[in-house]
């Protein structure tokens, strides 16, 4: 990043936290120059084609009005230009131009959310190389599966069919339990089967993947197993078990019973004819729980705290809604309301990538709302991020020469 001649050291103290932040999204290259961002957004662009027939207002302009939005909670295409408007002079470090309101609603519209979907998977490779390890011993990839439902306004969005007089969409996303960290988001209507994507993704062999009854699904269940993909779903009230036999279960763990048992039921069974296990665990005061699984590696006691570790995936959606803009939306046709959330998406990546790099104790809703006040101030991100609350060394200005008028 030294170039060696000082310049990235005076470029660092002159940048603002918001340069540092959209910097380490697309990874900067060669300097902090403004003008050198980082070939690889050049190279998504180019790929999807995002600036074909563009006159004047780039991607990386429209990238970063959208990031500016989700930091600095701008409501609307008047807030996002005027904000970013009254900060023109700072925001020149970013190679950035204001955009116009109708200037950056037509990208919005036109240009391929494609783009945007791309820099978060560049980004995803980036996180996932510091992700903190995973509390279980096993080395199998833990993944949990669910959705999570936006309404929106049927008169508006209304290519977003939900109920008759309702609108919605669905967000369907699978969490890799290392670092908790989106790994795939789908986006489809309010009416969409969870069951239906979850077929239509593709898991590797000795991926443990954890989700609730919405994805109840027999046939699912067994080409699972016949791809060598474990799974730990919650067990219906009503399924129709037969108990083949019972295994001894671990003191001190809360386990009721740990059997391998099998459906009895005739489109079950012929759906799933194989063995499966189930784990009934005690949550106090009389309650308990089921779990089936197709793992018979792993102990009881693992089993139900795979489950439980389920609701990390809970706890991601609401950070995502409570944290960034995705509830409300400043464009309303479905291309920009997939850049607006792929813009979230890519947020939430930098959000987490920081709190596993700080040194500093961070929770997310404490970073992202003290990185929103402190945007553009001039201030070294990675010495913020360590040390939000002691203040930078002040810089020593240059000494003038005296002329001598004698």
């Amino acid at each position: 990043m030294d170039d060696g001649s000082g310049n990235f050291r005076i470029a660092k103290r002159r940048s603002t936290l918001w340069f540092g932040f959209v910097a380490s999204s697309t990874k900067f290259c060669s300097s902090f120059h403004a003008t050198h961002f980082t070939p690889r957004f050049q190279k998504a662009v180019t790929e999807t084609k995002a600036e074909r027939h563009a006159r004047g207002f780039r991607c990386w302009d429209q990238f970063v009005a959208m990031l500016f939005c989700q930091l600095g909670r701008a409501q609307s295409l008047r807030e996002i230009c005027g904000g970013l408007a009254s900060c023109e002079g700072r925001l020149a470090h970013l190679g950035a131009k204001v955009p116009g309101r109708s200037t950056l609603a037509y990208a919005n519209a036109h240009r391929p959310a494609a783009l945007f979907e791309k820099v978060f998977y560049q980004l995803l490779d980036q996180c996932q190389s510091v992700a903190w390890p995973r509390k279980f011993r096993f080395k199998n990839k833990l993944m949990s599966l669910d959705s999570t439902l936006i309404e929106v306004c049927e008169d508006i969005f209304k290519w977003a069919k939900y109920q008759q007089t309702k609108g919605a969409i669905k967000l369907h996303f699978t969490l890799d339990h290392e670092g908790y960290l989106p790994t795939v988001m789908v986006m489809t209507d309010g009416n969409t089967g969870d069951g239906g994507i979850a077929r239509q993704w593709g898991f590797s062999a000795g991926t443990i993947l954890v989700f609730d009854r919405g994805y109840r699904d027999t046939s699912w269940y067994r080409k699972l197993t016949e791809t060598g993909v474990f799974f730990v779903t919650r067990l219906l009230a009503n399924a129709v078990l037969e108990v083949v036999e019972s295994h001894p279960v671990p003191k001190n763990r809360r386990i009721v019973s740990d059997e391998t048992v099998r459906f009895t039921g005739k489109k079950t069974r012929d759906k799933y004819p194989d063995h499966l296990r189930r784990v009934v665990v005690d949550l106090g005061d009389g309650k308990t729980l089921a779990r089936l699984t197709n793992s018979f590696h792993l102990g009881a006691s693992t089993i139900a705290g795979i489950y439980k570790d389920r609701w990390q995936i809970e706890l991601f959606f609401k950070a995502l809604k409570q944290n960034l803009r995705i509830k409300t939306f400043v464009g309303t046709s479905a291309n920009a309301l997939k850049i607006q959330i792929w813009t979230a998406l890519i947020a939430i990546l930098l959000l987490k990538y920081l709190k596993m790099k700080a040194r500093f104790g961070w929770s997310l809703s404490n970073l992202v709302a003290l990185l929103r006040m402190n945007l553009f101030v001039y201030r070294d991100l990675w010495d913020w991020v360590n040390n939000p609350f002691i203040a930078p060394p002040l810089e020593s200005l240059p000494e003038q020469m005296n002329f001598s008028f004698s």
